[in-house]
């Protein structure tokens, strides 16, 4: 009897979240939003234990203002992350601190999942959509249709609708293929663009980005409205 051979699988790719945590907080108050606590427990543990549970990630980089590196360092003592390879200093803008985080993954990284510090509800599913499409299409992000109506303003009035079938709010991780977003980024920054996430880098490249399966829970943190609501959303998760 003939046996054929066995198909190999593809190997896995090496993912490496980087994750910026290098903002200041200042509908915060100042104060730094991933230090306080979310049911106990920082909002940067959330965070982080999200990343550290997922199997299809390798490596975790955090980047950080200077003046939170030791505590940072203290926290992922204290949850055991042993994912976390380095903690690096941020540059002078989101994007600058995004391109310090994807140069400081380790050698042989394949995927990059950039993810917002402050969304601790980030589910298994949400990352490990957006990795396999990155993976397959060098570029993903998580979407979720959005809820309310849209309008077009112009000149302080409202001008048309904007279908809701065309339209969708962005989440994170975002995903891409380590050399590309790289390049993408340096070129972005080289060409002084103003950004509102890592996904425009790349579609100013010409690259595109897959959407993938978001999650309404997977919420940013952003003012102490933001945190009451993510307690709530844990509290119902856990139960």
């Amino acid at each position: 009897m003939f046996f054929g051979k066995k198909k190999k699988e593809a190997p896995r790719p090496r993912v490496c979240a980087v994750i910026p945590a290098a903002g200041s907080s200042h509908r915060m108050g100042g104060e730094n939003k991933l230090l306080l606590e979310l049911d106990g427990v920082p909002v940067l543990a959330h965070t982080l234990a999200a990343f550290e549970r997922c199997q299809m990630v390798n490596d975790i980089v955090i980047v950080a203002r200077e003046t939170d590196i030791v505590p940072y360092h203290g926290l992922c003592q204290m949850y055991g992350f042993e994912k976390v390879r380095s903690i690096v200093r941020g540059g002078e803008t989101r994007t600058h601190s995004v391109l310090e985080g994807v140069r400081s993954c380790p050698e042989g990284t394949d995927i990059v999942a950039i993810h917002d510090a402050a969304r601790p509800l980030v589910s298994d599913a949400v990352i490990c959509a957006a990795v396999s499409a990155a993976a397959e299409h060098g570029g993903a992000a998580p979407v979720v249709p959005m809820k309310d109506s849209v309008k077009r303003i112009a000149d302080g009035q409202v001008a048309a609708d904007v279908p809701r079938e065309s339209i969708a709010a962005v989440q994170t991780p975002q995903c891409f293929a380590r050399s590309r977003i790289e390049s993408a980024l340096v070129r972005a920054i080289r060409r002084c663009l103003p950004l509102t996430d890592d996904c425009a880098a790349f579609e100013a490249s010409g690259l595109p980005v897959a959407a993938t399966e978001g999650d309404y829970r997977n919420i940013k943190i952003t003012t102490p409205e933001d945190l009451l609501i993510a307690e709530a959303l844990l509290k119902r998760w856990e139960e």
